[in-house]
């Protein structure tokens, strides 16, 4: 959880590019200083502005140390205060270029962006049948009394943002209230989802740390509720490998329908983090205590087989006839009578709905005091500071 800012903000290069410009022009008055590559670092600059594909953060990371690095030699700076984590990742970056030479990092600098060039091509998303009724992360329609919300950041594995999370509380209110029968939550791409985005944590707001780990934990707790009070039969249809949170909540789902090819994993004490999602509660009766801690506390990951097995999954389905076969038995659902199919699902919930809201105000007040530990943080340094070894 926490603020969904990205690392770099897609393409807003020139806010440090400018920046450093004077001092570049200070270091190399002339071109037969720096050679004929000064014409083609100065058309790489323009070259990079113009992406319109987001390349991820480990690569936005590469980009920037190599500029600091070309215009301003090897980093001498001041290391970043641990809790500033986007500096930090950026000093990181810088730092691991070492004793690089100008002239060759503006070299990497030229084709490392001439390799972005080269492999953009004009992206054409598969949209589903139905309207995205304005969500950004999501594709949301109705068709045949299904209410379908795919979450839609392929490119990013489904990787849930703060914005994601208001979208996704706001569809699942929209659809409890619409004409439908039945609602189903799957992804676009080959995952499901692969959890938090973790570049929601770079960012910390005029608050400091201590805001930005209160206003994801009431985020978080708003969006579990939703779950906990939906009033329709909720089905999960998993199209690929869950993890985290989106593993975490198939406990409050009604049923659950996986391909072969997934798979669940809840890696909370790699991060340092815990569980979320009422999973405390639910994974052990769904499953036993022995089994919910394998998962919960080792971070065991599960094969979609085992999990049917203990229960977290309904049924499980071969690849090749996956979506045929669900979406067959989707629309037979949605044809049964929708007032009795709510009303059951109401008694079956009720007794114990009390109980898990009790249960996700007490995770979400654990959640924000690891958010704060120094494990959690430290957890989450490591994580950027292996994916800015390219």
């Amino acid at each position: 959880m926490a603020a969904a800012i990205k690392l770099l903000s897609p393409w807003r290069f020139d806010r440090f590019a400018r920046a450093s410009i004077a001092v570049c022009a200070q270091l190399h008055r002339s071109a037969a200083v720096m050679g004929a590559s000064v014409e083609e670092f100065n058309a790489a600059k323009e070259k990079l502005g113009a992406l319109k594909k987001d390349p991820g953060n480990e690569v936005k990371l590469k980009v920037y140390a190599l500029f600091k690095q070309a215009t301003q030699g090897p980093c001498n700076t001041p290391k970043p205060s641990m809790l500033d984590f986007v500096n930090k990742a950026k000093w990181d970056a810088w730092k691991s270029l070492g004793s690089v030479s100008q002239e060759e990092a503006r070299q990497q600098y030229v084709d490392l962006i001439s390799s972005l060039v080269g492999t953009e091509a004009p992206a054409v998303a598969a949209q589903p049948t139905g309207s995205t009724k304005g969500f950004q992360t999501l594709l949301v329609s109705t068709e045949d009394n299904i209410t379908t919300i795919r979450l839609n950041r392929p490119e990013k594995k489904n990787a849930i943002t703060v914005e994601m999370y208001n979208e996704l509380i706001e569809a699942l209110d929209l659809a409890g209230k619409d004409s439908s029968v039945i609602t189903v939550i799957t992804g676009s791409g080959d995952y499901y989802c692969s959890g938090n985005d973790l570049n929601n944590f770079t960012k910390i707001p005029e608050g400091g740390v201590e805001k930005m780990a209160k206003d994801a934990g009431e985020l978080l707790k708003r969006y579990v509720k939703v779950y906990i009070d939906f009033p329709k039969p909720l089905i999960g249809v998993i199209n690929g490998p869950a993890v985290g949170v989106s593993v975490t909540l198939l406990g409050l789902f009604d049923v659950v329908y996986a391909t072969e090819k997934a798979t669940f994993h809840t890696p909370f004490s790699q991060l340092g983090q815990s569980p979320e999602g009422c999973s405390s509660y639910l994974f052990p009766k769904i499953m036993g205590a022995a089994k919910a801690s394998e998962m919960l506390l080792f971070n065991k990951k599960l094969t979609a087989a085992q999990a049917c097995e203990v229960g977290l999954v309904t049924e499980v389905f071969p690849e090749s006839s996956f979506q045929s076969e669900v979406w067959t038995r989707l629309k037979a659902y949605a044809k049964l009578p929708k007032n009795s199919l709510a009303l059951s699902k109401q008694l079956i919930r009720a007794v114990e709905k009390e109980k898990l809201h009790a249960v996700n105000d007490a995770e979400v007040e654990r959640l924000v005091e690891r958010w704060l530990s120094d494990e959690c943080m430290q957890a989450i340094m490591s994580f950027f500071q292996a994916k800015s070894k390219l």
